[in-house]
């Protein structure tokens, strides 16, 4: 293999077609995975794409992160990873592998317990390197020799008898002849079956004890085992801790050197637009004003009659707009939370301090919402607080045209919830159903039963939540049919017992977490999504 791949080029063998514009040959990947890590190596590429890199390192058995801004590239590799299927290689820590390794080795496997470590490595096919010294060195060839002489000698003796020939073991023809008897032509037959046989075993022993080059791109596969990707999460927006600035002296010597004018620097005119607002804030109002606010049912929608900026005492509050409910006017306030960071309880309390006096309603808007923030409607006396999520698709800055098309704001309903007592001291948790806001009429209505899959895609169970990371211990499917999904994708038959349980509302029971908490979150089919912490 030298500096040039030719068989990774345009048109060349193992081009596959693309599904994103700047995607990567698989080959090209795979072969630098290979010649640098080792299984369970870990690989980060952090231009994701389509998800070359992690759909090759999950193959090769090497974990993966991998990183990227645009919704529409980690949609792509997510399918991509979720639908693929991959052969299952031989561990070498492993009882099938050890036996494996025993017979390209010729050597028994070694006794003991395996724990299917796979940094360890794979059971990988051998290419010798045959020299002289090799042959001339292996006592195992005389051994061979000597055990088919055993066999060899007695037939060549009767062939020769039989046809009055003294040949020795370099003559004897490689064809009998039709005129010789059967007798001769059968010990014929056998002498040359045992000298074919006794040159097998010599050529497999002198590869065996040759040096050997493992080739590293061919593992031993498994027969009839399909395997597919291990565990993943989508990671966006987590919640997450800050030092606050007093503890944070680089931060604070960034911030006093961007408001330290440099002398020579020309005075920064005031934003048109309003105190506090930003690039980011702008295009929020400008998309707001044309889609409005919507919830998960077709024609329940806010849609201002007005929008416009507004002089913010803190910032948080730059925008103010009236819309009608239940044929009422009613005047909103309009929160942004940060561009990538999410909203918590403190900021929509400091926000609902400042709009109270003020407005009917404050309207938060968040990429993500911490699980503290847990209520679709929070009440601070009069003022009624909307969650409302935003599309990713604002990301895009002054390239997504306000065109009112797409759910770029969306007030998703708040899970009904329950944790019931299980056998012993162990708990579940099950779904009830969907408090949905209306937000023509200001009324709530709860939907269950058979309209839960029209509001439910899928939900999650932390069972023992740290408050700072999610992790999915459990994980259910309502709106569809997991078995029957995984089957066209994978094309294949799966057990389908096995997958039954995840089409479900009410968890499987598990003990009460050390931490004393959990934290369900609920998605929907939009991809909102909502989180609840119970203290258990």
């Amino acid at each position: 293999m030298t500096n040039i791949w030719r068989d990774t080029q345009s048109g060349g063998l193992g081009v596959e077609s693309r599904q994103y514009v700047v995607q990567t040959n698989t080959r090209v990947i795979e072969r630098c995975i290979l010649m640098t890590t080792d299984p369970g190596d870990l690989v980060l590429d952090p231009t994701c794409g389509s998800g070359t890199t992690a759909y090759v390192a999950e193959q090769w058995g090497r974990r993966w992160i991998t990183i990227d801004t645009s919704r529409v590239a980690l949609t792509l590799a997510r399918a991509r990873l979720m639908g693929a299927n991959y052969y299952y290689y031989q561990l070498k820590d492993s009882k099938e592998g050890a036996a494996e390794e025993g017979k390209l080795t010729g050597k028994p496997p070694a006794d003991g317990s395996y724990g299917n470590d796979i940094r360890h490595g794979f059971v990988y096919e051998r290419a010798p390197h045959v020299t002289l010294k090799s042959i001339a060195n292996n006592a195992e060839i005389d051994v061979i020799w000597d055990r088919f002489q055993l066999q060899l000698e007695p037939l060549r003796a009767k062939l020769n008898s039989a046809l009055k020939a003294g040949w020795e073991d370099w003559q004897v023809p490689r064809e009998a002849d039709a005129k010789w008897p059967e007798s001769a032509k059968a010990d014929h037959a056998a002498w040359w079956k045992a000298r074919r046989d006794r040159q097998r075993e010599i050529d497999a022993s002198i590869a065996r004890n040759a040096d050997v080059e493992l080739l590293y791109d061919r593992p031993l596969k498994a027969k009839g085992v399909v395997r597919v990707a291990g565990p993943f999460t989508v990671e966006s927006l987590s919640p997450h801790r800050v030092l606050p600035l007093g503890e944070d002296p680089y931060l604070a010597e960034i911030l006093e050197a961007e408001e330290t004018p440099h002398p020579s620097a020309s005075p920064t005119p005031s934003p048109a637009r309003g105190e506090g607002t930003t690039d980011f804030a702008q295009v929020v109002f400008d998309n707001l004003m044309v889609s409005g606010v919507q919830n998960t049912k077709k024609g329940e929608a806010i849609k201002f009659e007005w929008l416009k900026p507004r002089v913010s005492r803190s910032g948080l509050v730059p925008f103010e707009g009236r819309y009608t409910e239940a044929g009422a006017l009613k005047r909103a306030a309009i929160c942004i939370g940060p561009e990538y960071d999410t909203v918590g309880y403190d900021l929509v309390r400091h926000a609902a301090r400042e709009a109270a006096d003020l407005y009917d309603t404050l309207i938060v808007c968040g990429f993500a919402f911490a699980p503290e923030v847990d209520e679709t409607r929070l009440n601070f006396g009069s003022l009624t607080v909307l969650k409302a999520r935003m599309n990713q698709d604002l990301r895009m800055g002054d390239k997504l045209k306000a065109t009112g098309a797409g759910n770029l704001f969306v007030i998703f309903g708040e899970p009904d919830l329950r944790v019931l007592k299980a056998d012993g001291d162990m708990i579940r948790v099950e779904i009830k159903g969907m408090d949905i806001f209306d937000p023509t009429t200001g009324e709530v209505r709860s939907s269950g039963g058979a309209d839960l899959k029209n509001d439910v895609a899928a939900w999650f169970i932390d069972d023992d939540y740290d408050e700072d990371n999610f992790f999915v211990r459990q994980a259910y499917f309502v709106g569809q049919d997991p078995y029957e999904s995984l089957k066209r994708a994978l094309k294949a038959e799966i057990d389908e017992t096995a997958w039954a349980e995840m089409n479900s509302t009410v968890s499987r029971p598990f003990p009460k977490p050390a931490s004393g908490r959990i934290c369900v979150k609920v998605i929907n089919h939009f991809g909102d999504e909502a989180q609840k912490v119970f203290q258990v």
